[in-house]
């Protein structure tokens, strides 16, 4: 039997890319929010924290370009289309919010960090709810 061949009638959707990006979203959206918890202790009186904030920073990098490679996946699944952009742009954040880190311009790094954050929890909802399983054109 040819497993590639679909049963008429029945419209490819996303299943296992669906999970490999609700994974890949909640580690991301995990990183995201221990940033803030972070940049608190630093500013606490660890100053260790900074250190640990700085690499969960360059781990959220690479997991968010993971996220773009298994959104495509998703995508070309009948996954949404509008999913890409935003986890494209998510990914762009992320890059500029590390160089402004670094750079200390926290006049800007602190406002887009919020944005990342809220962002991240809203991807994360939509992500886990039942839409996302829905294929393009609403075919059940």
């Amino acid at each position: 039997m040819n497993t590639l061949v679909q049963p008429t009638g029945t419209a490819r959707r996303p299943r296992l890319s669906l999970w490999f990006l609700r994974v890949a979203t909640t580690v991301h959206l995990v990183l995201v929010l221990a940033q803030p918890v972070l940049a608190g202790l630093f500013l606490t009186g660890d100053v260790d924290a900074i250190t640990v904030h700085g690499t969960v920073g360059s781990a959220l990098a690479a997991v968010s370009l993971v996220q773009i490679g298994l959104t495509l996946v998703y995508v070309f699944r009948r996954g949404r289309l509008w999913v890409l952009p935003v986890v494209v742009a998510l990914f762009l954040a992320v890059g500029a919010q590390i160089g402004l880190g670094f750079s200390r311009v926290l006049e800007v790094h602190v406002p887009l960090g919020v944005a990342i954050a809220t962002a991240s929890v809203l991807l994360a909802v939509w992500v886990w709810s039942p839409s996302a399983a829905r294929p393009r054109g609403g075919a059940r």
